[in-house]
Order: structure tokens, then C-alpha cells, then sequence
């Protein structure tokens, strides 16, 4: 073998040690967001988790922030990746079907150890300087391509429509790791059969409207000043995830001290769980009045989801999302963990006695209150699209993306048509 062949091989042999190496430091870097949010992450725990030194992963990425936009570009190229395969299909809901049929073979090679998760978005928004823009079009991107799923809008209203089913879309399989290990791996292909069901058709039972009420919630006025401080917190909380939103941020929002922040809480882990009791309590007071209204429990459903949508969109709004958890000690976090799943028990329990009365199509209850979870706790990022329309108007096309399917374009005349 030659000299230049020699060298050659050498030079593809050291290509490939690199990639692999760049490869693992992303998988590791990916785990550590996931886990600690981008800002929690730290050269030393990725290194310890490849088993390299600091300075080994400095050799590729030399600032945190790098490693970090990287994570994210690579779980951007990844969604584009599946998007590319669900386009091989010809009708949006083939398309749609495959793009949920790639996610939950990703999840399923993760939970066999074939295959590193990819690195969360939430804390995407959170990142600076010029890496933030490239990051935000990235993003931006993936969500048109998903939007595109169903074809190009022939309206506005069609576009908006288009628009909510996308974001409910990429929302519910991002979700779905929080509460697929509650089943067996040999169940997973009935989850995604049961999940498809609920995207396909939604909740609704045929001849069922569309008549929500809104119900005026309670405000907890008893500590002067802080409902909007936890307001304020939980908005920049959800925007620039735990780490991102620090005390001197919140207090400059609402143009006070520091020490305004520690007359109100005596620590930021207990602001985060101030803002989680306030979200709950208003989720679960929109559940309690619903019910106490009465009626069949499709109206019910509807009316809860209805309120707790136009929170999300109002001044009022907004509830604290999920992710913010990951910068809570364990204990907390599982504290919060644990009250989530008893909302959403309690929306499959309104589920189950609507399928016996007839108002709600027979679903899994589970599989689909996990979906509307994930439709609340999303409906943060969709502010600025429903400030573009009506707010009932708005309530009622993002409610519509599961209550009547992602697949029925009646929705963009209102949504408030009849089954």
C-alpha cells in the first residue's frame, strides 16, 4: 500500500474517532439538559458521563454555550429527519401516522440502550448572543415543516388551523417519554395505536357541539402583590426555563428589589413551587367547577379545557410548564411529577363516564389525558398566534386539535360546528 493510501486511511480512521467522540460528548450533553436544564449543565458532568477529562471536551466544543446550541441543532436535524419520511407519504393523515410511528421507535431504541435521547427544547428560547437567532430559525423551520403535514392552507383560517395542530403535534410526542414508562415495552405499539385514535378523531362523540363555558376561576388575593409576582415568574420561568429566570430578572420585570422577591419566598426552589401550587390549584379548580356545573361530562370536558386555554391566552395566564421541574431537587420534582398524574387522572375519569353516557368517543381515557396535559401545558408558547384572532376564536381552534381531531378542517370556520 502506498504512502498516500496509507495516509488516507489514516486520516478516514481519525475522522471517524472524532465524529464518534463529538457523537458521544452530544448524546452526554443531551442527557445533562435534559436532566439539568442547558444552564445546569457543566463541562464536568458531560466529561465524567463519556468518561473523558474537562479539557477533552473543551477540544471540541470550547465554550459551554457551543455544546449546548450543538445539542440542540442536532435534535433539529433529527425532526427533520423524521419529517423527511412522513413527506414520502401522500395524505396528512399518513403523514401524521409516520411521523408518530418514527417518534415512538426513537423512544422504544432509547429505552433498549440502541440510541441516546436527544436533547429537550424547552430551554432552546434560553440561549444568547449569535447562537439564539441561528437556533430560533431552526426551530421555526421544523415547525413549518411539521405544519406542512397537511398541506399548504388554501385560507388564513386554514393556516392557523394548520398552524395548532402542528404545535399539539410536536408538543404530544415530546411529551410522550414523561409517561410511556408507565407501560410495558410490549404495550407500546397499542399506546401509538391509541394515541393515532385520539388524532384522528378526537374526543367528541358524533352529534356532540361545540359549547363551552368559560368559568370565571377564583384569585388568591390574600398576600397583596403576589399573584403578579408569581404571574411574572412563571412567565419568564416558562420562557427561559429554571435556571435562565433568575431572581434579578423577575424582580426587574416587575420593577422592584430583590428584597421584594424574599418578602414573598424564601428561596428561588420555593418560587418554582409556588408557581407549580398556582397552576395546579387553577387546573384544578377549572376541573372542580366544571364539574359542579353539571351536565353531560362532554360538556364538562370541554368547559375545563376551554377555561384553562383562555388562562393560557389571557393576562391572567400563564400556567407554569412542565419542564420548569428540571431544575427542582428530585424530591420536588416527583412531588410535582405526582400532581400532574392526578390531573390527568382526573381528566380520564370525566373521560371514562362520558364514554358510558355517550358524549365521548370510547378511547383509551389514559392515552388521552395525557394528551390534553400536554395540550395545556403547551398552549404557553401559542400566545402570539391567538393574539392574532378572536380569543374565542382562538380557544376554540387550538381545543379542537384533540376535542374533534387533527383532521377536520370544520374547525377553521369556528370550530363550533357539530359532530
Amino acid at each position: 500500500m502506498s504512502a498516500t493510501v496509507n495516509a488516507a486511511a489514516g486520516e478516514e480512521t481519525g475522522t471517524k474517532r472524532f465524529r464518534a467522540k463529538r457523537e458521544a460528548i452530544l448524546a452526554a450533553a443531551a442527557e445533562a439538559i435534559n436532566e439539568q436544564s442547558a444552564k445546569g449543565m457543566t463541562f464536568a458532568d458531560v466529561a465524567r458521563r463519556v468518561g473523558l477529562n474537562t479539557t477533552s471536551v473543551t477540544y471540541y466544543f470550547k465554550r459551554k454555550e457551543d455544546l449546548a446550541a450543538a445539542a440542540f441543532e442536532n435534535t433539529l436535524a433529527r425532526l427533520n429527519a423524521m419529517l423527511d419520511v412522513a413527506y414520502e407519504h401522500d395524505t396528512p393523515e399518513d403523514r401524521v401516522a409516520r411521523y408518530l410511528q418514527l417518534n415512538m421507535a426513537r423512544i422504544a431504541r432509547v429505552r433498549r440502550g440502541e440510541e441516546k435521547p436527544f436533547a429537550i427544547l424547552s430551554d432552546l428560547r434560553a440561549t444568547e448572543g449569535d447562537l439564539r437567532a441561528g437556533l430560533l430559525s431552526g426551530w421555526q423551520r421544523v415547525f413549518r415543516r411539521t405544519r406542512g403535514l397537511w398541506g399548504d392552507p388554501a385560507t388564513r383560517a386554514l393556516k392557523d388551523l394548520y398552524g395548532a395542530r402542528a404545535h399539539v403535534l410536536l408538543e404530544n410526542t415530546f411529551w410522550v417519554p414523561a409517561w410511556l414508562n408507565r407501560y410495558e415495552p410490549d404495550q407500546w405499539g397499542r399506546v401509538e395505536d391509541r394515541l393515532m385514535d385520539v388524532f384522528r378523531h378526537g374526543l367528541a362523540a358524533p352529534g356532540q357541539d361545540w359549547s363551552p363555558e368559560i368559568i370565571p376561576l377564583p384569585r388568591d388575593d390574600a398576600i397583596p402583590g403576589r399573584e403578579a409576582f408569581l404571574l411574572a415568574a412563571t412567565r419568564l420561568i416558562n420562557e427561559l426555563g429554571y435556571r435562565g429566570a433568575s431572581v434579578q430578572r423577575i424582580a426587574s420585570e416587575l420593577n422592584v428589589t430583590k428584597g421584594s422577591f424574599y418578602h414573598h419566598l424564601d428561596a428561588k426552589d420555593e418560587l418554582v413551587l409556588a408557581c407549580y401550587r398556582r397552576s395546579f390549584d387553577t387546573i384544578g379548580d377549572a376541573q372542580r367547577l366544571a364539574d359542579e356545573r353539571g351536565g353531560t361530562h362532554w360538556r364538562r370536558l370541554q368547559s375545563a379545557v376551554s377555561t384553562l386555554l383562555d388562562v393560557q391566552f389571557s393576562d391572567r395566564g400563564p400556567l407554569l410548564r412542565t419542564t420548569a421541574s428540571s431544575g427542582l431537587p428530585q424530591s420536588d420534582r416527583q412531588a410535582m411529577v405526582e400532581w400532574s398524574n392526578r390531573i390527568a387522572r382526573r381528566y380520564a375519569g370525566t373521560i371514562m363516564d362520558g364514554v358510558a353516557e355517550g358524549s365521548i368517543r370510547a378511547v383509551d381515557a389514559l392515552v388521552a389525558s395525557q394528551c390534553l396535559m400536554s395540550l395545556q401545558n403547551a398552549a404557553f408558547d401559542m400566545r402570539k398566534w391567538a393574539t392574532a384572532m378572536p380569543r374565542d376564536r382562538a380557544v376554540a381552534m387550538y381545543a379542537s386539535t384533540l376535542l374533534f381531531g387533527l383532521f377536520d378542517d370544520r374547525a377553521a370556520t369556528g370550530a363550533a360546528t357539530p359532530r
